[in-house]
């Protein structure tokens, strides 16, 4: 029979920590008023982390919350993928059966990956190959898994022992405590921080974590004297000596679990006994067991965190009886625990595991992971299907024996790599490649190309029969740390490989399908980390391809030039790759998505040409069968592509409704980056169809999501200086651009992100009445050539520098190369394409803007403009051009022009007031009050002359002449010598001027003079 004290080792008492627990309780009242909570709690081994965890858990029950948790696992110094997730998912299914099925329906073979239960894991078609997006759309389901299952009911959800989790893990988790947005949902992670060391991987993420607000962080300090008092009468149910608690104190230093033991052990009557190693106080507490107990505990110490009772029974090799009589002794002394689930064993504390490992001899370590490997390869079913590979490669691996080491790592590589797990194949890859050398020959040749390769199955062979290479293991390697994004480990790993494949080419055994198909594969590396554009690693795999027959690595190649020059340079011979891209796909087996990426830039590059029916058809027809195949990659892409190549024809509503068809999709599969694409090229169409309210809604979603690529938060505070720029917020327009610009690198200058910023950049620079600033953007793009077929960006870009010329004409620091400026606009637009009326109607208004800037436009310039734009659905630009034709009719002065004039203007009016554009309703104005025009219907009409503008802002007669000279460029020192005044007094004028006009400078000043006519000028100037 067990002593009292054997089964009293852990204190009844709660000891301290109130104000840790009032952390968490307040945390879950948040939780339960549907605000997400995440917290993070760390503390030293032993010093209280799991019973604070326990005593938090059941309060949290006993308010009616579902509480599941989920430990990370080590298996030797391996994580098993997803684990705790895994775990605390499986609780979490049992507690709510229904609910989660109902929250999983529709996605239960992605989320099988996390939770087993749901499906199966084995590839099917296409998704076996995984992408980019694999392992975010796996992370996305997951967290809207939890709050679909938190909307009803508060669920706490805890994960120990982080220090332990594998890289996918951490991933998971960081995605989730930065992307939980609702539901009655509380995320509690723990970890130990002495082990947390400066190299260690968790320490990045903490460090990441560290800097959101939304997550809660509770560091577990050690107990005070007093506190220890309090736990050793509890643990003894009486009050202790004080000079025991002193001798415990001390030694302890206030680490809860040394307390226990301590305790344990002075009121055995060993305290003075021991040494002050605490290593030896966890180890006499085992050596105190019957030898039996102690065997137990050394094989449990081996097998992992936690150890099956079958898979223990079959290592120990004792009878049932002897078994459990040992297994008795050591949960009766509270080394050993029986698991959560009641289906084994382990150590009541981690400390006590490692300290019982670390005391093995190395032959000993060596024979008990061969027994467990021996065991469950003798029966796989005494372990859960899920951990199974795993835990088989991780007991042969620390056998030491290679023979059998390498294939089951190999198998578990590919375990990992169906869970879209790649950081852990990532590994395994490694460990194999370590294993490669030492493994016997003839283990190495039984392996095959077809068990473990599908990175790359293009060398002309039959996979099922092609023995494996240390070639495919660095492929698979290569794809695994892209896709992981541990891409510099992949660019190392691919340019070793290029070395091996040199030397080979030296000894007569060429191969170059491979050489280029990792020229491929470190060209989307090199250009993601801002290396390069990857054109170099391109072309080079283009010259090794070069002469040969089709192949799938061909076609491959010959797709990844046409995508490359349709996003640099398309033309003629991109178009002419993309060609030959789809021909050589359709050649060969196994090669439909690459068909289909090349039919998707194809498609683009017609449109571009200017056969747009036949390139979005075959758009069309590309996401049809991308959505049919389930061919997720390609349903990226053509997410993003095709609203885009609609945008860019004028058929913007049609863009938008495909883009929330895509959305759609989206939220079905998953694609959180590719929903960030999506909305910022809903809000480019939507801009254009004068929705400017929901564009700003939309834009100023991406650039705020967390886990999108910089790419479209860039263009969505693009979007957003373009609505600040229309709505006179120039400061706001200059706050945007600039962080658009943060978000771009200078490593892959892509026309269509380079031009619509150069455009941004050279409105508010015209806007500000920095004219020379927007000449010189002008100029510098126009001498690099604005490059073809990008027309969409060219247009508004000419269009801008054109109307900032016109809206210059008069002033006299804008005379000095305005012939140039002009000539230039007007020798760049002759190079444009109007494929369709949207450009044909923007070729218009250039030629309308650069005659006005001249002095030479017409009303049936304008007219003429307005006739094209009409059609189009886009009342913004319809709106400014109605204000030039009424300028235009105004300045003609015919006997019904009067009347039309004002019609136009009541319309660009009430555009200006919907969409908050403030300077264009101020033209309107402007030009209303100065030609005596009502715009309001049935007033009577304005009688007398103009009244004077400057009257409005309150500017007296002297700041009127210092405006005057500002306008003409005059500094202040020759503002006062021409007034004859000081320049102290110009520069309060100045100041005083810039107050009362609102403008944050003197050129934004003189432009607004010009533009409000304050000054008799010729014609009032074109926004």
């Amino acid at each position: 029979m067990l002593s009292d004290v054997e089964t009293r080792s852990v204190s009844p008492v709660f000891v301290g920590r109130a104000d840790e627990l009032g952390v968490l309780n307040k945390a879950l009242a948040r939780a339960e008023a549907a605000e997400p909570q995440a917290l993070l709690l760390g503390g030293e081994a032993g010093v209280g982390k799991t019973r604070l965890i326990e005593e938090f858990g059941a309060g949290a029950r006993a308010r009616g919350a579902v509480v599941v948790t989920g430990g990370c696992v080590e298996i030797g110094a391996d994580g098993l993928p997803f684990a705790p997730f895994s775990t605390a998912l499986r609780a979490l299914r049992r507690a709510l059966p229904a609910e989660v099925d109902a929250a999983a329906s529709g996605r239960e073979h992605e989320l099988a990956r996390v939770l087993p239960e749901l499906g199966d894991t084995e590839g099917r078609g296409f998704d076996a190959r995984g992408d980019e997006s694999a392992m975010a759309r796996l992370f996305e389901l997951t967290a809207r898994l939890l709050e679909r299952v938190a909307a009803e009911h508060t669920v706490v959800v805890i994960l120990e022992d982080l220090h332990w989790a594998d890289a996918s893990t951490r991933h998971l988790l960081s995605y989730l405590f930065r992307t939980l947005r609702s539901g009655r949902l509380a995320v509690v992670a723990s970890y130990r921080a002495d082990d947390v060391h400066r190299r260690h991987p968790l320490r990045p993420l903490l460090a990441e974590l560290d800097r959101l607000r939304t997550v809660t962080r509770i560091d577990l300090d050690r107990l005070s004297r007093d506190e220890v008092a309090r736990q050793v009468a509890g643990i003894l149910a009486a009050e202790p000596d004080p000079a025991v608690v002193d001798d415990i104190f001390r030694r302890s230093e206030g680490n809860a679990f040394f307390v226990e033991e301590l305790a344990c052990a002075a009121t055995e009557g060993c305290a003075t006994g021991l040494t002050d190693s605490l290593r030896d106080v966890l180890l006499v507490r085992v050596e105190s067991l019957p030898e039996s107990a102690q065997r137990v505990a050394r094989i449990c110490a081996e097998g992992g965190s936690t150890v099956e009772y079958p898979l223990l029974a079959a290592v120990a090799g004792l009878g049932e009886d002897e078994l459990i009589e040992a297994l008795r002794a050591a949960v009766g002394a509270n080394i050993l625990l029986a698991s959560p689930d009641g289906d084994g064993y382990r150590f009541r504390h981690s400390l006590v595991r490692e300290a019982v490992s670390d005391d093995l001899l190395p032959g000993e370590r060596s024979r008990l992971n061969r027994r467990y490997a021996q065991a469950l390869e003798a029966d796989p079913a005494l372990v859960p299907a899920d951990a199974r590979v795993t835990r088989l490669a991780s007991y042969w691996y620390h056998a030491h024996d290679p023979a059998k080491a390498l294939p089951a790592v190999l198998d578990a590589s590919v375990a990992a790599r169906r869970r879209h797990a790649y950081s852990e194949q990532l590994r395994l890859l490694e460990r194999a490649m370590e294993l490669w050398d030492v493994a016997p020959e003839e283990i190495r040749a039984d392996l095959r190309m077809g068990e473990y390769v599908i990175a790359f199955s293009s060398c002309g062979c039959d996979p099922a029969e092609t023995p494996l290479d240390h070639l495919d293991l660095l492929s698979e390697a290569a794809v695994a740390g892209r896709l992981c994004g541990e891409r510099e480990r992949a660019l190392k790993i691919g340019k070793r490989a290029l070395r091996i494949l040199e030397e080979a080419e030296g000894t007569g055994r060429a191969d170059p399908l491979r050489a280029a198909w990792f020229h491929i594969q470190n060209s989307k590396i090199v250009s993601h980390i801002g290396r390069g554009d990857g054109w170099d690693e391109i072309a080079t795999a283009q010259e090794l391809v070069r002469g040969l027959p089709p192949s799938a690595v061909h076609a491959e190649v010959l797709a990844n030039v046409a995508a490359w020059g349709m996003l640099h340079s398309p033309g003629a011979e991109t178009l002419a790759a993309a060609e030959r891209a789809v021909e050589y796909a359709r050649m060969v087996d196994d090669a439909e998505e690459i068909e289909l990426h090349a039919r998707l830039v194809r498609g683009g590059l017609l449109v571009d040409a200017g056969a747009i029916e036949e390139g979005f058809a075959e758009m069309y027809a590309v996401r049809e069968r991308a959505f049919g195949r389930g061919m997720t990659a390609r349903l990226i892409n053509v997410n993003v592509n095709l609203p885009s190549q609609l945008e860019g024809v004028g058929r913007s509503a049609e863009s938008v409704r495909i883009c929330e068809e895509a959305v759609a999709l989206c939220r079905r599969y998953g694609l959180t980056d590719n929903k960030g694409w999506v909305r910022s090229n809903q809000a480019e169409s939507l801009v254009s169809l004068g929705r400017w309210d929901e564009a700003v809604e939309l834009a100023e979603w991406v650039s705020r999501r967390f886990g999108l690529s910089d790419k479209p938060r860039g263009t969505a505070c693009a979007h957003l200086a373009m609505i600040a720029l229309g709505r006179g917020a120039l400061q706001e327009a200059s706050d945007h651009l600039a962080a658009a610009n943060g978000y771009y690198g200078a490593h892959d200058p892509q026309p269509q992100y380079t031009l619509p910023r150069a455009h941004l950049a050279l409105a508010l620079a015209a806007a500000q009445g920095r004219l020379q600033d927007a000449r010189a953007e002008l100029e510098r793009l126009v001498a690099a050539g604005l490059p073809p077929s990008m027309h969409r960006y060219s247009w508004p870009l000419l269009r801008s520098a054109a109307a900032a010329e016109a809206d210059a004409r008069g002033l006299p620091a804008a005379d000095a190369g305005r012939a140039e400026a002009v000539a230039r606009i007007r020798d760049a637009a002759k190079r444009q394409a109007t494929p369709v009326p949207v450009w044909q109607a923007y070729e218009r208004w250039v030629r309308a803007e650069l005659l006005r800037a001249e002095g030479r436009d017409t009303a049936d310039d304008w007219s003429a403009t307005v006739t094209a734009f009409e059609p189009l659905d886009r009342p913004y630009d319809l709106a400014r051009v109605r204000l030039r034709l009424a300028e235009a009719l105004v300045a003609r002065g015919a006997d019904d022009d009067r009347d039309r004039a004002t019609e136009l203007l009541r319309l660009s009016g009430a555009v200006a007031e919907h969409l908050g554009a403030r300077p264009l309703a101020e033209c309107v104005a402007l030009l209303a009050q100065r030609a005596r025009l009502s715009l309001t219907p049935d007033a009577p009409r304005p009688s007398g002359g103009p009244a004077d503008p400057a009257e409005e802002f309150g500017l007296t007669g002297r700041e009127r002449d210092v405006l005057r000279l500002v306008t003409a460029g005059r500094s202040n020192r020759q503002i006062a010598e021409e007034l004859f005044i000081s320049p102290k007094t110009a520069s309060v004028h100045v100041s005083n001027i810039l107050a009362k006009l609102g403008v944050a400078g003197r050129g934004e000043a003189a432009a607004l003079a010009h533009r409000l006519h304050l000054f008799p000028q010729e014609a009032a100037p074109v926004r």
